[in-house]
């Protein structure tokens, strides 16, 4: 019962984010715009680079399931902590570029923070 909260906080998460790699898939220009970053081009190529964004967030989180299935919470939870980076090189690259902060901050950085709360508490560090 310890872990409901941060297995349910987990699924969530990885739910999530299954979702938006399948947006970037389906329709990359549709939903480009709410990365944080000024829209690219509406081309072939600009397509095919987006949609490799879509492949990196279906497989993320397509492996916190199925670990969720697989393996015990603690393995989950380091998952968690190793996927953090994601969010966090999305904050940053979009800070660094003059992207939009609040962006930033309220997607990509509270994502970041959420993963990191919840895998700490999946391995029983909080």
């Amino acid at each position: 019962m310890h872990n409901a909260v941060p297995l349910a906080l987990a699924a969530l998460i990885a739910a999530v984010v299954v979702a938006i790699g399948c947006f970037y898939l389906a329709a990359p220009g549709r939903i480009s715009g709410s990365f944080g970053l000024r829209p690219p081009a509406s081309d072939a190529d600009t397509r095919a680079w987006l949609r490799l964004k879509g492949i990196r967030d279906l497989a993320s989180g397509l492996v916190v399931l199925t670990m969720m299935l697989t393996a015990d919470s603690r393995l989950v939870g380091i998952a968690l902590l190793v996927f953090a980076i994601v969010p966090f090189g999305d904050m940053s690259i979009i800070l660094g570029s003059g992207g939009r902060k609040a962006t930033a901050l309220s997607v990509h950085g509270v994502t970041c923070a959420v993963m990191l709360v919840v895998g700490l508490l999946l391995i029983r560090v909080l």
